[in-house]
C-alpha cells in the first residue's frame, strides 16, 4: 500500500477499509490534470525561491515524462497507489530522486484534487460546447432546408394547428443554444485556481497564487482557502446543466421514436442508426433515440446524487466528497457520447413531406383558420367556433380533410361558404400569413435563420 502519509500510526491500514478509501480505480482519470497542475505549482515554487531551477527542471521534465510514458503505454498506473497523486508523487521521486520529494511544498491534496477536478470539468465544459455546436449547425442546416415542409403541430399530443419541419425543429435549436449559453457562464464561474488553498488555511511558504492561476489558464486564484477546498458548485453547475441537455435530447427522442412508427411515418430512420428484431423480421428498431431518451435518468442520477452528498458535509473537506468524481465522470461521458450519435441520427433520417402534409391536413389543424374565415366574413367568432365543429365532425364522417369537400357540402353546412375559403385553410395560407417574431411563416422564419447563422459563426470563431 503506497500512501502519502503514515508518519502519525503505529501499524497498518486495515486492507479492506485501505481498498475502501482509495479511489486509483477512478481518480488516475485525473492524470493529464494532476501532471498540468503539479508542473505549474513546481514551476511557481521555483519562480518563488522554494526550489533551485535545477530542482525545478528536474520535476517539469519528470512530470513530462511520466505523462509521456502512460499515454504510450510504457507506464501503468497500480492500484497499489492510494490515488493518482500518490502514483504521481511516489513515481517522480523514484525517477528523479530527493527533488520529487519536494513538489508538495505548500499544496494538500485537497486543493490539489480541487483544482484536478476543476481542470477536467472545465475541459468537459469546452467539449460538450464543441458537440452542441455540431448538433446546432445539423438543426440549422435543416431549417434552412424544410421552411416549406409542412405538418402538424400539437398541444396534448392533439393535432393543432400547421406549422412547418422547419420551425418544429426551430424550438430544439433554442434549448440547445440555451445548453451551450450555459457551458459558458458555468465555465467563466469555475474557472477560479485553488491550488494555493492548502488543507483548508493556506500556508506560510511564499506562494504566487496568482502566476499559477495564469500558468494553468484560470482568470484568477479562489478568495477563499476553506470555500477552495469545500466547494463542488462547479460540479453541481456542470451536472444540472447535463442533466437540460439530456432532457433536451430526450424530449427530441421522444418525438423521433413517435415520427419514425408505422402510425405516423413522418420520417424513416437510417439504416445505419437502426436495428433490426432477432425474431420478427419486419422490424426496424430506433435503438439510438431509445438509448439516449434511457441515459437521461443516469445524468439525472448523477445530479441528485452529487446534491445529496453535499446537502450535509460541514466545512472545510472531508471525504464523502471523494463521491464526485466516478458520478461525474459517467455523466460526462455520457454525455459525449450520446450528442454525436444524436447528431449523426439526425442528420441521417429521411422526411416523408407528403405524409407529414396529410397528416396536417386530416388533423383538422386548419380549423381556426376557418373558423376566422367566418370571423372575416361577418359571423360572430362564438358562431364560427360552433359551425367550424359541425364541419369537422362532417369531415370525420366523410373521413377527409376540410379542403376535400365540395363547396356544395361546404353549403350544407353554412351558406357563408364560399369558394375563396380553400385558399383560406390551405396549409400554405396557414403558415404564410403568421410572421410575427418566432411565428412560423416563412418571412419570420427567414429572418430566425440568419440570426441562426450569424450566432453560429460567432460562436465557431471564438
Amino acid at each position: 500500500m503506497a500512501q502519502l502519509w503514515g508518519g502519525r500510526f503505529t501499524k497498518e491500514t486495515d486492507r479492506a477499509v485501505y481498498d475502501f478509501n482509495a479511489s486509483i480505480l477512478f481518480d488516475q482519470k485525473l492524470l493529464q490534470q494532476d501532471i498540468a497542475g503539479s508542473t505549474a505549482h513546481a514551476k511557481m515554487l521555483g519562480a518563488s525561491g522554494i526550489l533551485t531551477e535545477e530542482e525545478t527542471e528536474a520535476i517539469v521534465n519528470g512530470l513530462a515524462e511520466i505523462l509521456a510514458d502512460v499515454e504510450s503505454g510504457k507506464l501503468e498506473i497500480s492500484p497499489k497507489f492510494e490515488d493518482v497523486h500518490s502514483f504521481v508523487e511516489a513515481t517522480l521521486t523514484e525517477r528523479i530522486g530527493e527533488p520529487g520529494k519536494k513538489l508538495h511544498t505548500g499544496r494538500s491534496r485537497n486543493d490539489q484534487v480541487a483544482l484536478d477536478m476543476r481542470l477536467y470539468c472545465r475541459d468537459a465544459a469546452d467539449e460538450i460546447g464543441e458537440l452542441l455546436l455540431g448538433l446546432l449547425q445539423a438543426i440549422h442546416n435543416r431549417m434552412k432546408e424544410t421552411t416549406d415542409v409542412y405538418m402538424p403541430g400539437f398541444t396534448h399530443l392533439q393535432k393543432a394547428q400547421p406549422v412547418t419541419f422547419a420551425h418544429h425543429i426551430g424550438a430544439y435549436f433554442e434549448m440547445f443554444r440555451r445548453d451551450y449559453g450555459r457551458m459558458k457562464d458555468l465555465r467563466k464561474r469555475m474557472n477560479e485556481c485553488p491550488l494555493g488553498a492548502g488543507a483548508l488555511a493556506g500556508t506560510t511558504y511564499p506562494l504566487d497564487r496568482e502566476m499559477t492561476a495564469t500558468l494553468l489558464g484560470f482568470d484568477c486564484p479562489t478568495r477563499n482557502s476553506m470555500d477552495s477546498v469545500s466547494d463542488r458548485d462547479y460540479v453541481i453547475e456542470l451536472l444540472s446543466a447535463l442533466s437540460l441537455i439530456h432532457m433536451h435530447l430526450s424530449r427530441f427522442s421522444e418525438e423521433i421514436i413517435l415520427w419514425n412508427s408505422n402510425e405516423y411515418r413522418f420520417i424513416e430512420m437510417d439504416d445505419g442508426f437502426s436495428t433490426g428484431s432477432s425474431i420478427m423480421p419486419q422490424k426496424k428498431n430506433p435503438d439510438i433515440a431509445e438509448l439516449v431518451r434511457g441515459k437521461t435518468g443516469r445524468v439525472y442520477g448523477a445530479l441528485v446524487s452529487m446534491l445529496t452528498t453535499m446537502k450535509g458535509i460541514p466545512l472545510a473537506y472531508n471525504k464523502d466528497m471523494q463521491e464526485d468524481k466516478e458520478m461525474t465522470f459517467d455523466a460526462i461521458e455520457t454525455t459525449k457520447a450520446c450528442l454525436p450519435l444524436f447528431t449523426g441520427m439526425f442528420v441521417t433520417m429521411r422526411l416523408n413531406p407528403e405524409v407529414m402534409k396529410r397528416s396536417a391536413m386530416l388533423g383538422f389543424t386548419n380549423a381556426t383558420d376557418a373558423a376566422d374565415y367566418l370571423v372575416r366574413k361577418g359571423m360572430p367568432f362564438r358562431d364560427a367556433h360552433g359551425v367550424i365543429g359541425r364541419l369537422v365532425l362532417a369531415c370525420i364522417d366523410k373521413n377527409c380533410a376540410i379542403e376535400d369537400l365540395s363547396l356544395d357540402e361546404l353549403k350544407e353546412i353554412s351558406p357563408v361558404f364560399e369558394a375563396d375559403l380553400y385558399d383560406a385553410v390551405s396549409l400554405e395560407t396557414c403558415v404564410e400569413k403568421r410572421n410575427t417574431i418566432g411565428a412560423p411563416g416563412k418571412a419570420a422564419m427567414e429572418r430566425v435563420i440568419a440570426e441562426n447563422e450569424a450566432f453560429l459563426k460567432e460562436a465557431e470563431a471564438k
